[in-house]
């Protein structure tokens, strides 16, 4: 049981912070999504891609002071940011989980907006249809977002960057 939260809290020793809760739930579903053995389950949902166990695991880890999390004012919404604590770095010490370096891929994430990490979890979450037919499932699902052939191409670039450094390891 403890080994799915040391997981995670291995992830934060790795990503240090994530701004944001659709973003956290992104990068994870990215990275299950290429091979890292996260074990929640995904569901589609409003934003992509999301996890109940994910949002539980993570209430559970700032209880137990292994994570922080830190409630930031955007002017009209509230940004949820997390961060691992000193004791979150001892407790993941403590476990020998078998889990590939992902080092780079989460920098490679961290560096994206929530709004194109929500491009790209929704595109992985049609991994099984062909691209023309993925990019108008994301297009039915997300007619808010106005995504542009421009956003489209760049998310399967990244999909394919982050496959690629998957590969090299």
């Amino acid at each position: 049981m403890l080994n799915n939260h040391a997981k995670l809290v291995h992830f934060f020793s790795v990503a240090n912070r994530v701004g944001g809760r659709k973003k956290l739930q992104k990068m994870i579903y990215i990275l299950q999504k290429n091979r890292i053995p996260f074990a929640e389950k995904f569901q589609f949902h409003f934003y992509g891609p999301y996890s109940e166990e994910l949002t539980l695991r993570v209430e559970e880890l700032c209880n137990l002071n292994l994570l922080k999390e830190e409630r930031e004012d955007k002017g009209n919404y509230f940004r949820y940011n997390y961060e691992i604590t000193p004791e979150g770095k001892d407790f993941v010490e403590q476990f020998e989980l078998d889990m590939p370096d992902f080092s780079e891929q989460v920098e490679l994430l961290q560096s994206k907006s929530s709004r194109f990490l929500e491009l790209v979890s929704t595109i992985c979450y049609f991994e099984e249809f062909e691209r023309a037919e993925a990019e108008a499932k994301v297009h039915i699902v997300k007619p808010k977002q106005k995504y542009t052939d421009e956003e489209m191409a760049e998310a399967w670039q990244f999909i394919e960057e982050l496959q690629s450094s998957m590969n090299v390891h």
